[in-house]
């Protein structure tokens, strides 16, 4: 699906235009969805104590919140390819926050798993986030839209470790709410405010420059339905697709992985928050945990300038050695935190291990709108899906007794280090470097002369 009037440069201080609009509601919506997704894990020590949860059934809360996910991006992939990002993410909201709210009436770990699981729903955001946002933006500027809208969106994931223990305490010491009632209602406002983004993203954005997708096809000025028809199974026949599936397991999935267990890490494995009460601890190592989500602020998005820029020097192959690169300082990062037992060297760790981890996820998605252009959605459900698949599996090493999570770490880690290496298994043909080199190009020249005559 080629569009007109896609955006050559990312304006960040104007919403006038409806490429910029759908930049931010973009990011936004997908901020709150991952609020909402993880606003769990940094109440699972009082979730833990409340429902008298083992390690086991915790294990088994960390994976299905990220199991279902796996379908739902599949799903949202094909449908953006029918009906349009707009209408996808507006529904994706609105449905997905009943959840969310409904997870505070669950009294049981049996009705607890459940709503966990139908809350990974809304993790299928992503896939719209960078539909939406590669049908806005130009091959000159894709990587670097697609990774800032992901990475800030991601952002919810580091500021839900600190913000919602923060909002349990208040409503405990300030509207004078029981602790088991303080983390039940700070759901409750999270899916409501997901509810309200949903219809916000109805009425405030469009599907592409020109327009929305049924109107466009009214006039005749985008295919049909069945022009797409056929497009997921195009997509699952290209073995790239499935290359870069297993790398955003590695990438994406280890993101994810973290962000269901790091608070709990901390609190279980670091002495100085065993000396504090439950709330006090979950509050300060949701924290700590936060400072890894919120390398988001500028990481991912690093990744994906990068990858622009190695793009437009060495072309499609250069996206590719650089995704290499990334993954594979990701891995050893993750080995050597794994390692330590004291803050003052396991939280700088962290953060590098972190900003490289989230310049993979940017390089990945920096690829990704160049495998197959007319099956965006198809290939971008299932690339993302296979993130959710990676966190799937990488939970089921933080669930058995076998070893304990330092070592769960230390294979996941030496995981992503064998896996970098599948990243040279994505080849392009001439003709593609050709036509992405030439797209670059124009729409390189043409972010210059708009500059020049801004200027001018």
């Amino acid at each position: 699906m080629d569009n007109l009037n896609k955006a050559t440069r990312i304006d960040l201080f104007t919403v006038r235009t409806p490429q910029m609009r759908a930049f931010h509601m973009t990011w936004f919506a997908f901020f709150l969805c991952f609020f909402a997704w993880f606003g769990m894990a940094p109440l699972m020590i009082l979730v833990r104590e409340e429902m008298g949860l083992t390690k086991e059934q915790i294990g088994w809360c960390g994976i299905g919140s990220v199991s279902i996910t796996v379908l739902a991006r599949l799903l949202i992939g094909w449908l953006c390819d029918r009906i349009g990002p707009r209408l996808a993410y507006s529904g994706l909201l609105i449905i997905g926050s009943l959840p969310v709210m409904g997870i505070g009436l669950a009294q049981t770990f049996e009705t607890f798993l459940l709503f966990r699981v139908l809350i990974g729903a809304i993790g299928a955001s992503f896939v719209i986030t960078q539909y939406h946002t590669s049908m806005m933006f130009a091959p000159n500027c894709v990587g670097t839209a697609n990774a800032t809208t992901a990475g800030w969106g991601n952002l919810g994931a580091g500021v839900t470790q600190w913000a919602m223990p923060l909002l349990c305490a208040l409503l405990v010491t300030i509207f004078g709410f029981s602790q088991e009632a303080g983390w039940r209602v700070a759901m409750f406002v999270a899916g409501a405010i997901c509810a309200v983004t949903g219809v916000a993203y109805f009425f405030l954005t469009q599907d592409t420059p020109d327009g929305n997708f049924r109107e466009l096809r009214a006039s005749g000025r985008l295919g049909s339905n069945k022009t797409v028809e056929g497009s997921f199974l195009a997509a699952c026949r290209d073995g790239r697709v499935w290359v870069l599936f297993a790398i955003y397991g590695v990438c994406f999935g280890v993101e994810l992985t973290f962000a269901s267990f790091g608070a709990l890490y901390f609190a279980d494995y670091f002495d100085y928050f065993q000396q504090m009460n439950k709330v006090d601890a979950a509050r300060l190592a949701g924290f700590v945990a936060a400072g890894y989500g919120m390398m988001n602020l500028f990481a991912r998005t690093c990744g994906g300038m990068i990858s622009d820029r190695c793009g437009r020097e060495w072309g499609l192959s250069g996206r590719v050695k650089f995704l290499f690169i990334a993954l594979f300082c990701e891995g050893l990062l993750l080995m050597l935190f794994s390692q330590l037992d004291t803050l003052l060297l396991a939280i700088p760790t962290l953060m590098l291990f972190a900003v490289c981890v989230q310049m993979s996820n940017g390089a990945t998605f920096s690829v990704v709108p160049f495998v197959n252009r007319k099956a965006l959605g198809s290939v971008a459900g299932i690339v993302g899906a296979g993130g959710n698949a990676g966190a799937v599996a990488w939970g089921f090493l933080f669930k058995t007794d076998a070893f304990t999570w330092p070592t769960a770490f230390f294979i996941l880690g030496a995981i992503v280090t064998a896996c970098s290496f599948l990243s040279f298994a994505i080849q392009f043909s001439r003709e593609a470097e050709y036509e992405a080199r030439t797209a670059t190009e124009a729409a390189q020249t043409q972010r210059d002369n708009q500059l020049a005559a801004a200027t001018s």
